[in-house]
Parts: C-alpha cells; sequence; structure tokens
C-alpha cells in the first residue's frame, strides 16, 4: 500500500525564514558528526592516560565506525518510506545521549556487563555512531529531496564547508579543551550544540514524505552484514596483542566473518530491495572506485588517529600541540579538494586526479613512515600536508566517476556504496593499524629496554609491568615511574635510558604501521589506474537502468558504422565498382527504385540515397556525442538500430 504524504520538493514552497533555519539545523546536524570525528583523536592519549587501556585504543575509534557504517543504508531505506525529519530528530538525540555517557566513562570505576572505564567508552562510543549514521543518511537525502538540482551543489558545498572548518578547528580545540578543562568536555560540549539543533529541526523543519511508494528493508541483509564485521573486526584487533594470529579465538573469529560474508552475498542476491546491490559489481566504474576509497579510507583513520599518539608519546608535545600539527593536513584537505574539483568541472577528466590523488598520499605515508624519535613538529607538519593533499585530490573524483557512470535512478544506491566502502575501509585500517601497534611495540619494548633497566626494575617497587609506553602519555604515571627512579643509584641516568628506550619502541612501532598504510595506498594509485573515464553527462535527464554505460558505447557504435558505411557508399559510386556490391545494395532497394533499372544502376542508387545521408547521420552522432540541440543521449540507438538492419 502507498505512503500516505504531501510532496514538498523545494525550498520556494517555504519562507525564507523557514528555509534558512532548516539549512541552519542541518549544518548544526552535520557540525555535531563532524567535530565529533576530529576532536576525539586529539583527546585519545590523555583519555587513555585517564582511564588505561592502550590495548584497546583503536576500539574507541572502530566501535564508532562499525555502528554508524551499518546504519547508514539501513536508515536511508527507513527514510525513503516513511520520511526524514524524525529520524534525523531521533539520531541527534542518540548522538547527544551517547555523548553524555562517554563524557561520564569511568566514573564508576566498573559497571555489570561492560566492566572498566575504557569499556564502557568503548560501548558508549558505539552508541554515538549509530546516531552519526542515522544523521548521516538523512542529510543529504533531505537535500535532494527539498532542493532542485540546479542549487543543490550549492548546498552540497555549504555543508562541505561545515566539515571543513570542523576538521580545522575540531583537533585545536580538542588539544585546548584537554590541557585547559577536562577530557571529559570533549563530549560534553557535544549536548548544547544539539540541544540548539533539535530545537532548531523540530520547530521549521517540514516533514517530507517518500515520492515512492512503500518499499520493503532488507533486514536480512542488514543483520548478515552486521554479523560478517563485528567478527571479522574483532578478529583484527585481538591479533598480534590479546591473541596471537593463530589463536583460536582469531581463528574463529575470521572463519565466522567469512561465513557471513557468503551469507551476505546470498541474501542480497536473492532480496527484493538488497542494502548492496551486487549487480553494482558488474559496473567496472563502481568496481574499481569502491576499492580505491576502500584503500585511501584505510590510510586516511589510521593516519588522523596515530599522528596525536606519535607527537605527545615520542616529540613529548602536548595535546593542543599536536592539534595544531593535524590543521595544515585538513587545511590541504580542503585546498585540494576545492581544485579538484574545479579541475574536474572544467577539463571533464577526473582519472588522472583518482591516480594523482593517492600518489601524493603515497608519498606523505612514506614520509610517516621514516619518523623517529628526532623527529620534529615542522617534519611531522609537512608530512601531514602531503597526507591532505593527496586525501582533498580523492575525495571528489571516485564520487563523480560512479554517479556519471550510473543511471540517475541508482545514484542514492551508487554514491552510499562508495561511502559505505570507504567506512568499511577506515574500519578495517583502524583495527589492522591498531593490532599492529600492539605487537610491533611489544617487541620492540622487549628490544630496546637495556637489560640493566629491566634488571633493576624487577628488584625495585616498580615491578616489570612498568615497562609499558604508558608513561609517554601520562604525566601521573611518568613522575611516578621517575619518583621510582630517583630510590635506585643512579637512578637520574636510568630513567633518562629509560625514556629514550620507550620513545624509540613508540616511534618504531608507529613508523611500522605508517608502512602498512603506505603500501595499501599504493595499492589503490595501481587500482586507479583501470578507473575508466566516461565522458562527464550535461544532462540529468532520466535513462533506463540498464543503460549504465550504453550511451558511450552507442556513440561509438555509431562512429564505426559511419565510417563503414562511408566507405561503402564511395567504392559503390566509383566507375569500376564491385558488382557483387551493388547487386547486395540493389537488393536493399525493396522495388522502391524503376524496375527497368539495371542491379548496377539500383546498387549506386542505394549508396548515393540511402548509405550516404546514413553515413553522415552516424559520423554527426559520434562527433556530437549526443549533445546537439533537441537530441538526448536515447535518441542515439534508433540511429544505430537501421544501420544494424543495413
Amino acid at each position: 500500500m502507498a505512503v500516505a504524504y504531501s510532496p514538498l520538493r523545494s525550498f520556494s514552497e517555504l519562507p525564507a525564514r523557514t528555509r534558512n533555519f532548516v539549512v541552519l539545523g542541518l549544518m548544526l546536524g552535520l557540525l555535531l558528526g563532524a567535530l565529533d570525528q576530529t576532536i576525539v583523536g586529539t583527546a585519545m592519549p590523555r583519555i587513555i592516560a585517564d582511564l588505561g587501556g592502550l590495548d584497546r585504543y583503536s576500539w574507541v575509534v572502530t566501535a564508532y565506525l562499525i555502528t554508524s557504517t551499518i546504519s547508514v543504508p539501513i536508515v536511508g531505506k527507513l527514510g525513503d518510506q516513511f520520511g526524514r525529519k524524525w529520524f534525523y530528530v531521533v539520531g541527534i538525540f542518540i548522538f547527544l545521549f551517547g555523548s553524555a555517557l562517554s563524557g561520564a566513562s569511568g566514573e564508576v570505576s566498573s559497571l555489570p556487563l561492560i566492566g572498566d572505564g575504557m569499556n564502557q567508552l568503548v560501548l558508549f562510543r558505539g552508541l554515538q555512531g549509530i546516531g552519526a549514521g542515522i544523521m548521516q543518511a538523512n542529510s543529504f537525502a533531505i537535500v535532494g529531496d527539498l532542493f532542485p538540482p540546479a542549487r543543490r551543489g550549492q548546498v552540497q558545498g555549504l555543508f562541505g564547508a561545515v566539515f571543513g572548518i570542523a576538521s580545522v578547528i575540531g583537533p585545536t580545540l580538542g588539544g585546548y579543551i584537554t590541557d585547559n578543562l577536562n577530557w571529559r568536555w570533549v563530549f560534553y560540549i557535544n549536548l548544547p550544540v544539539g540541544a540548539i539543533a533539535l530545537a532548531v529541526l523540530i520547530s521549521t523543519m517540514p516533514v517530507i514524505r517518500a515520492h515512492h511508494g512503500d518499499q520493503r528493508i532488507d533486514y536480512l541483509g542488514a543483520a548478515t552484514i552486521t554479523a560478517a564485521l563485528v567478527p571479522l573486526l574483532l578478529g583484527f584487533t585481538w591479533a598480534g596483542g590479546q591473541y596471537s594470529w593463530t589463536s583460536a579465538q582469531v581463528l574463529v573469529a575470521f572463519g565466522l566473518a567469512a561465513i557471513m560474508a557468503v551469507t551476505f552475498c546470498i541474501v542480497e542476491s536473492k532480496a527484493a530491495a538488497p542494502i548492496l546491490p551486487l549487480d553494482l559489481f558488474k559496473d567496472r566504474t563502481f568496481t574499481v572506485s569502491s576499492l580505491a576509497v576502500f584503500a585511501t579510507g584505510f590510510g586516511m583513520f589510521g593516519t588522523i588517529l596515530y599522528i596525536p599518539l606519535f607527537i605527545q608519546g615520542v616529540i613529548g608535545s602536548t595535546p593542543m600541540e599536536s592539534g595544531q600539527v593535524l590543521t595544515p593536513m585538513m587545511i590541504g584537505v580542503i585546498i585540494a579538494s576545492v581544485l579538484g574539483g574545479q579541475i574536474i568541472q572544467r577539463t571533464g577528466r577526473y582519472r588522472i586526479l583518482g591516480i594523482l590523488g593517492p600518489l601524493v598520499m603515497t608519498f606523505g605515508l612514506f614520509l610517516l613512515s621514516r619518523q623517529d624519535v628526532n623527529t620534529t613538529n615542522a617534519e611531522t607538519i609537512r608530512n601531514m600536508i602531503f597526507i591532505g593533499l593527496g586525501l582533498g585530490i580523492t575525495f571528489p573524483v571516485f564520487t563523480i566517476a560512479v554517479q556519471n557512470a550510473a543511471p540517475l535512478n541508482r545514484l542514492g544506491v551508487v554514491t552510499s556504496g562508495v561511502q559505505f566502502f570507504r567506512s568499511i575501509g577506515g574500519t578495517v585500517g583502524t583495527a589492522i593499524m591498531g593490532s599492529f601497534l600492539n605487537s610491533q611495540l611489544s617487541a620492540q619494548l622487549k628490544m630496546n629496554v637495556p637489560v640493566q633497566i629491566q634488571q633493576a626494575m624487577a628488584k625495585s617497587s616498580l615491578g616489570s609491568q612498568s615497562i609499558n609506553a604508558q608513561a609517554l602519555v601520562s604525566p601521573q604515571a611518568k613522575d611516578a615511574i621517575q619518583a621510582a627512579f630517583d630510590k635506585l643509584p643512579g637512578g637520574a641516568q636510568l630513567f633518562a635510558l629509560f625514556d629514550h628506550a620507550l620513545r624509540v619502541s613508540l616511534a618504531n612501532a608507529i613508523a611500522h604501521v605508517f608502512g602498512i598504510g603506505l603500501f595499501i595506498v599504493l595499492a589503490s594509485t595501481l587500482v586507479a589506474i583501470f578507473l575508466p573515464e566516461l565522458p562527464l553527462r550535461r544532462s540529468n535527464s532520466v535513462q533506463p537502468s540498464a543503460q549504465i554505460q550504453s550511451v558511450t558505447s552507442s556513440h561509438r557504435t555509431a562512429g564505426v558504422l559511419g565510417i563503414a558505411f562511408a566507405i561503402i557508399s564511395r567504392e559503390a559510386q566509383r566507375p569500376d565498382a564491385d558488382p557483387t556490391l551493388l547487386c547486395r545494395l540493389s537488393a536493399l532497394a525493396n522495388g522502391e527504385l524503376p524496375r527497368e533499372w539495371s542491379e548496377e544502376e539500383r546498387g549506386r542508387a542505394v549508396a548515393a540515397e540511402i548509405v550516404e545521408p546514413l553515413a553522415v547521420s552516424l559520423l554527426a552522432t559520434y562527433a556530437s556525442g549526443g549533445d546537439q540541440p533537441g537530441t538526448s543521449p536515447d535518441a542515439v540507438e534508433p540511429s544505430v538500430e537501421p544501420a544494424m538492419a543495413l
């Protein structure tokens, strides 16, 4: 049964005051999610120092990414069915509730079934991710509901500016709050901003119903993809840290993930409205773009997550200073993204940028992988700028590519699909890099802490458990260890050696992490070489769903046939034309030419009056690309079919 609704498709139907308030509410909602992704990373070393749990460092981000990624396609479909306003409002409320709980993590030392403060933070960050996914799924869809295509780009550019501003001020704001207030306010700051967004949206945003009939939701697909992702990421998080790579726990997790991934594919192949239609992968543009954004997401999230740890733990800077180092990277992202979009718009070329962006990012990761205990803030800033430029170049490329290759009735599907793989890349990358960091750090500490220091610590009140990198990010832990060393003979010298060994170990471990990112993003560069470069569509006219790339192939066919028929016409009109050719052409006259004419005369007439004009028409179609006035891409096929008949 169709959904009852009163459609509202344009802001022109709203008073200007209401229109401005709706835009403000959406921007505030986007600001919440964008700030949270950048502000928390800067505060994480201090959070670890307070709550402990360095082995679960990556899961604070991973939990958020898992839940937000899974929420996007599910809630996007529900918004199509029932309208988006109240889903968006509920998403903000869930996000704020998760923020309040995250800020209170560890206030109660241990909760039943949850555990210590770090476990609490991981769980509540997952709740935040659900709210963020709901907001992300609906924000750009609301723009599509309310704005005509001519204005939609302007509003999305405004939203892009919100992400850019959040990326620039987020790290510095996170460092300032951590240094001058408390890390808990990194989460509590969301509450007043979210309250304003809720008030604005509830009071001004119209209820926009779906423009189509009732749609079935792929609940089984949502369940199976969740069941595949969770054990996969658990396995990557456990491996090399809490458990070995060959342990039963890790192997069972990977095995269950593989089984559920196969189940998901089977379910999606039979679903009426699948979350991720498998036939998308028949299109090379979508497949290449998905692989490329997966790899760049892998490198991006891993870089942003571990740069603050390097700056604070190895260089010894404050959280605010580490945020300032991230800011130039984000400025590079904004500048390169804007320039990349302009280049694509002016030239119509995107493939070269799809190769250049990951290549620049690979160079930046190469520089990061060579950082050591002697690296300065200035060198780190230089390296991060290369990362930002590479990321910015790639941002518009692959979305534009898949949207251009797909028919308009699948535009939302392919766009959300690419966003999904970018998020999955970030989630898997964070988990793998966190797992590798844990294993490498343990090995580096055993290698770099001198034996005499290990023996001295074992005999003192410190104990061997103090040999970890916690002292590099926790001033309290560092002071306690230094005080214990002062009681030992030559304690000051021993502590200096110990501190240096910790820094060397952490620097080497993080450098190995960046090395993984380097090879993954380099693979993205190689994959992007196979990205097809289709002519950018200049019209938003609706095309049949089967015609993903048929316009381009039809133009090529028209060109080939045009050349072939031009040659046939020329050969048939030569004085010494082949009699067999003229005989076959005369058969196409179908009795419309005088019967008293000879086969040679009828053949020459067909060549001049039918074949030659057809060749001219086909070549004109090919030369124009289907963009002649009054000609649509769909008009190409009728011209080709008579040619194929001939």
